[in-house]
Formats: C-alpha cells, sequence, structure tokens
C-alpha cells in the first residue's frame, strides 16, 4: 500500500508554523492540529502550492521568497480609519496602541479582517490592512499527519 500523498482538494490534517523575519506568526505545534482541505483558500495559494507532492508523516520546513506566500505590501492598504467610526465598531473609550491588531467586519457583516494600528493622530488611526507577511519571506514549517 502507498503513502497518501497531498494533491488539489486533498483533506489534509497537519501541524504548520507561519514565520516571518520577526518570528512566528501561527504556530499549531504547540496545540493541536490544522483541518483543512487544499483549494478551499484556506492557506495562500503559494502555501498550498508548497504542500502539493507531500506524503502523509512528512515533517519539513520550507522556505517560501520574498512576497511570493501573501504577496508584495500594498499601500493602498494603509488606510487612515476616523474615531467617529471607530467609537461605532468598539468600545467608544477604546485607546489604539500603535502594534494592536483589530477586528473588523467586512461591510456585509458576513466576516472580519485585521488591521494594525501603525499610526495615531488627533482625529484618525492610521491602519495597515496588508497581511502581516506580505512582502517577506516566509518560513513554512510542516508535518503531514493524514491524507485523504
Amino acid at each position: 500500500m502507498s503513502i497518501p500523498k497531498i494533491e488539489r482538494d486533498s483533506f489534509v490534517t497537519l501541524h504548520y508554523r507561519l514565520a516571518g523575519p520577526h518570528g512566528d506568526l501561527i504556530n499549531t505545534f504547540t496545540d493541536k492540529p490544522a483541518t483543512l482541505t487544499l483549494g478551499s483558500s484556506e492557506l495562500s495559494p503559494a502555501l498550498e502550492h508548497a504542500l502539493l507532492g507531500l506524503e502523509e508523516g512528512t515533517h519539513t520546513t520550507l522556505e517560501i521568497a520574498v512576497g511570493e506566500a501573501f504577496g508584495p505590501r500594498n499601500p493602498e492598504m494603509l488606510q487612515w480609519v476616523k474615531h467617529a467610526l471607530l467609537a461605532q465598531l468598539s468600545e467608544p473609550t477604546q485607546v489604539y496602541q500603535t502594534g494592536d491588531v483589530v477586528q473588523f467586519p467586512t461591510p456585509k457583516g458576513d466576516g472580519q479582517y485585521a488591521g494594525t494600528v501603525i499610526e495615531r493622530s488627533d482625529s484618525a488611526v492610521l491602519f495597515d490592512f496588508n497581511h502581516p507577511l506580505a512582502g517577506q519571506a516566509v518560513t513554512f514549517e510542516v508535518q503531514i499527519l493524514g491524507v485523504l
């Protein structure tokens, strides 16, 4: 019997760690493994592509080149949000500090997206809505536990 390999649309259980130049962003090795279906946009296309062909039982570390995992940094993803709008979306007395990651509802209210506080002014807060690893090289460590 052959060892299962990851293919497009495979159902995969794995531990994984995503790290950039400043350390880990996600690490499931310290908790329960993740289960996902390739092709369902649970991982970026570049990360899914890196998994293709890996066999069940594989434990490896892959280096993904600058900008490939989450695309280049997009300056248009830096947006000022007025304090009045922030007060409507959260606690009116909330204070935003540089580096805070804030969850925002999608326009239709069916999900969320995150922005990182970059700067504050008297009337607004500058958020970076780029993925935290956009424009960076990424270390992608994986341990494939199961493939269906």
